[in-house]
């Protein structure tokens, strides 16, 4: 089924998940999502050699991230020593590279972006700071910018996008996924200039005075509408928030992820700048597979790194509130929707050039400007993927 409501059952299946769900009558009753926990059955792959990145990759080594720390971000913070340092000047957080207990010979420095970066693109960072060796990437940004800010994704520890489309179910107990609510001409309020709205115009999928762009990331309008629009978030998030933290609602909301209605972008991509692929190869071939187990290893037990992005959110005092309860809600959501997991051959990390090609004939099909010779291999590669480990 395309529903996906965050229920009890998630909080069954995961036991520290801290809330989120549906329990109201027969969708608690359901399973809260098409695919299996991936976080139930993880095996680990062999321990990467300590000091393996010694003299092959930068020291540190600089990811610029997309936003706050957060459990979306797990495998990242995963691979931080537990003696990290946090530099709130600089919206940084420092520390020895490690997987799985193992030193591996470098420091990682990971960088937040959204309000730290002025609300910038990570492409346009690395382009305009020579510091950074990594950043963040979207697939459709990716083929929207790549003529300014060309980047090419080098693994996926995301295997679907977390964005998503909630509505009440109490109001919608109909409704299933987005032709529903195109269907009933519900509002969709969402930020403007979602590149994922003009494509589902373009498809068919909703109409266009239905969306309304003026969504400013607070609970207050569907909060004071009391459920009679939908609005976009993501799945490892608001659910949580709008049970569990905002008590004017506090109750449960139904949701259909943007990547199961035809927007199968791969998002927050580790990506590097194609100019730089020759410099960092060898770090790549030792460091993607770092970044492949890492991606297991978080999921398999994430209550370590939970902690540190609990802790590094405080330390950095910045307005953003992000408890246990919102990291175990994350992290658990992540394996319940699919969002983290193997591909379609058992391999986590690598990225579905079919999938890219998608990306490329909606962006075209919705008249969204771009090269138009761009191939997938332009956009992707997954020449440093360990095909040895997954879930």
């Amino acid at each position: 089924m395309n529903r996906l409501a965050i229920g009890l059952s998630v909080l069954a299946a995961f036991g520290m998940a801290c809330g989120g769900g549906d329990d109201d009558g027969d969708a608690a009753d359901e399973p809260a999502a098409e695919e299996e926990s991936t976080t139930e059955e993880t095996t680990a792959a062999p321990v990467a050699e300590a000091g393996v990145l010694t003299d092959i990759c930068p020291d540190p080594l600089v990811i610029q991230t997309d936003w706050h720390t957060e459990s979306e971000h797990g495998a990242l913070y995963n691979l931080l020593g537990d003696d990290y340092t946090v530099d709130k000047g600089r919206s940084a957080t420092v520390g020895p590279m490690t997987l799985d207990g193992v030193d591996l010979g470098i420091d990682f420095e990971i960088r937040e972006g959204g309000p730290a970066i002025g609300f910038s693109s990570p492409s346009s960072i690395i382009y305009s700071d020579d510091s950074v060796h990594l950043a963040y990437a979207n697939t459709d940004a990716q083929i929207l910018t790549y003529q300014d800010t060309p980047m090419l994704s080098v693994v996926a520890p995301l295997e679907k996008n977390p964005q998503m489309i909630m509505w009440d179910p109490e109001t919608y107990p109909d409704v299933e996924d987005l032709e529903d609510l195109r269907d009933l001409g519900v509002t969709i309020n969402i930020f403007a200039g979602q590149t994922y709205a003009e494509i589902f115009v373009a498809q068919g999928v909703l109409s266009a005075d239905q969306i309304d762009p003026s969504y400013d990331a607070t609970p207050a309008r569907f909060i004071a509408e009391q459920g009679a629009i939908a609005q976009q978030g993501f799945a490892s998030s608001e659910p949580y928030a709008y049970k569990n933290v905002y008590e004017e609602w506090g109750k449960d909301v139904a949701i259909t992820l943007l990547n199961d209605n035809g927007f199968p972008i791969y998002s927050q991509t580790i990506a590097i700048k194609p100019s730089m692929k020759d410099e960092m190869d060898a770090c790549l071939t030792e460091l993607v597979p770092i970044f492949q187990q890492s991606v297991v290893s978080y999921h398999g037990d994430p209550a370590r790194t939970n902690a540190m992005i609990v802790d590094i959110n405080e330390q950095y005092d910045d307005g953003w509130v992000y408890t246990a309860g919102n990291a175990e809600f994350a992290s658990a959501a992540m394996g319940e929707y699919g969002l983290v997991g193997n591909g379609p051959d058992a391999i986590v990390g690598n990225m579905d050039t079919d999938r890219i090609q998608e990306m490329l004939d909606a962006i075209a099909l919705a008249g969204l400007e771009h090269d138009e010779s761009l191939t997938p291999a332009d956009l992707v590669t997954n020449e440093y993927i360990d095909t040895s480990i997954g879930f």
